[in-house]
């Protein structure tokens, strides 16, 4: 079996029979011409897996040959062999795309080398890495099994999300095997939330030193105090926010900032009605309902449940006595607000803080859910990833990114929940006002399979609102959710697979919480 088809041009071809002979026994196929123009013949005549091109021949030089031979076959990766260490020339031949330069006299292990990276370097790292799974595999198990604190899960949850986007940028079979061991650790991790989460949120220990960082405490525990240093802060709150987007995010702006990355944990529900307007007040829901009743909105409500952020930042403010801290709020919805904010960047430097709130991927996520088109475009894990990637680099997004690393500020990147691709249904039986939720329910008489969820009796204790004396809280964990059992073949099959977002998993409530400052240059 041939390990690829190979094209080497040089006008001294015959003095390069010995690297021949070498690679034919590795087990290539190589075609050999001594002048550009059979060179382009050749590759009308053949699909080649990489071609080694002199840059010094008479006739069509070799950045000549090159730029035809890319107009025939632009996937072919081309090596550039060369005398000439001219930075011109290298300039001139990096900008029409080469795969790779050798300077003569070439060994037989450079070509080797260079013929690895560009012909087999998927099947190399595949295999490499998919080797780096199996090893670690077991550890991984031992770890999930060994967990007894937040910063146990948080660690575990790095670590698979580590091996996750390695396996997806490779063609491994691996995939499964971790997306089981995934969903073994989030039944884990639905175990440690319902003996502990109450603990965390009742108000008589909510202050506990065992308590996590969570949703209403990052204004006072990661803003304030850098307001105080005298920095001015640029908070991006990135709604529905997962720590594998933001990994994929992070390649793209490392080189950028200086980047501190850790996560947090959202309250439940895991929804922007809760989760975000507990940061944006330092709140629990329950204190908002009671303290500021016109700014909260009950689920029944027909109201958006996230009009009064700007107000609720205020209220904070004025809680810990900041009058003197100047601030600024937006909502980017749409490339129009985008451009808005841009516009308005250079006024913000007056302000201590600015808050910009992003709904792209909230709005993504819905979309898939509701379009056949945009769920066949995010049809998995990898897919969703990917469109978020190139959402970024193809909006103002990334023009604010880069105004922001031309600055002073500090800048806090963080959401208010993940979400989870929800696969098993759950059934559930309510009344009529009962939530559409399709992760968590609030009501009276709300009944299920005990086991597949986590129930809240007493929503006081957990500092949510109560509509009704007997209202409960009811929590989908892992990738199920919730359907009725009318129409519940229907019901299953529409919502099966789609992202969601209100219950318990570790990519609901385990988020990223960035710092970031431009990166000091040499």
């Amino acid at each position: 079996m041939s390990n690829g088809l190979l094209l080497w041009v040089d006008d001294e071809i015959e003095l390069l029979h010995a690297h021949i002979i070498f690679l034919e026994k590795k087990g290539y196929e190589v075609i050999t011409v001594s002048n550009g123009t059979d060179a382009i013949d050749e590759c009308r005549q053949h699909n080649f897996d990489l071609v080694l091109l002199d840059e010094m021949m008479p006739g069509i030089s070799g950045l000549e040959t090159l730029q035809q031979i890319k107009e025939i076959l632009p996937a072919t990766p081309v090596v550039m062999v060369t005398k000439s260490e001219e930075e011109n020339i290298m300039e001139q031949a990096i900008g029409s795309k080469i795969a790779d330069y050798l300077i003569k006299p070439v060994n037989p292990s450079q070509i080797l080398l260079t013929l690895k990276k560009n012909i087999h370097r998927k099947e190399i790292v595949t295999e490499v890495t998919q080797t780096g799974y199996q090893q670690n595999f077991m550890n991984i198990s031992s770890k999930i099994d060994s967990c007894r604190t937040v910063d146990d899960w948080m660690e575990v949850y790095r670590i698979l999300v580590h091996w996750e986007l390695e396996l997806s940028s490779t063609e491994s079979n691996m995939t499964e095997m971790l997306m089981m061991q995934k969903s073994e650790a989030n039944n884990g991790f639905a175990k440690f939330i319902r003996n502990n989460y109450m603990d965390w949120v009742d108000p008589k220990t909510a202050q506990s030193p065992s308590r996590p960082l969570m949703s209403n405490n990052i204004f006072s525990r990661k803003l304030f105090p850098l307001i105080d240093k005298g920095e001015k802060v640029f908070l991006i709150v990135v709604d529905n926010f997962r720590y594998d987007q933001w990994k994929m995010l992070a390649r793209e702006i490392g080189d950028m900032f200086d980047i501190d990355e850790s996560l947090y944990m959202s309250i439940l529900p895991t929804v922007t009605q809760y989760a975000r307007n507990a940061i944006f007040s330092g709140l629990m829901p329950t204190q908002i309902a009671e303290m500021f009743p016109e700014l909260w909105v009950d689920e029944d409500e027909e109201e958006g449940k996230n009009l009064n952020e700007a107000p609720l930042i205020q209220t904070q403010l004025e809680r810990y006595r900041r009058n003197g801290t100047k601030f600024s709020y937006h909502k980017v919805n749409d490339s129009t607000g985008a451009d808005k904010l841009l516009q308005q960047f250079n006024q913000l430097a007056e302000n201590d803080l600015n808050v910009v709130v992003i709904n792209f991927i909230d709005m993504l996520s819905h979309a898939r859910t509701e379009s056949k088109m945009v769920r066949e475009l995010a049809n998995n894990e990898s897919a969703y990833r990917s469109i978020t990637l190139s959402w970024f680099r193809h909006t103002v997004l990334s023009d604010l990114f880069r105004r922001l690393a031309d600055s002073d500020y500090t800048v806090v990147l963080t959401t208010d929940h993940g979400s989870i691709r929800a696969s098993r249904p759950v059934k559930i039986v309510g009344d009529r006002n009962t939530n559409t939720n399709l992760r968590y329910k609030l009501g009276k008489n709300l009944n299920c399979n005990a086991k597949d969820v986590f129930v809240i009796k007493e929503p006081h204790r957990a500092q949510l609102p109560s509509p009704n004396l007997s209202t409960s809280y009811v929590f989908a964990t892992g990738d199920t959710f919730f359907a009725y059992p009318n129409n519940y073949n229907y019901y299953v099959s529409y919502y099966k697979d789609t992202f969601q977002h209100g219950g318990i998993s570790m990519e609901e409530m385990l988020i990223p919480l960035v710092t970031m400052k431009r990166k000091k240059r040499n």
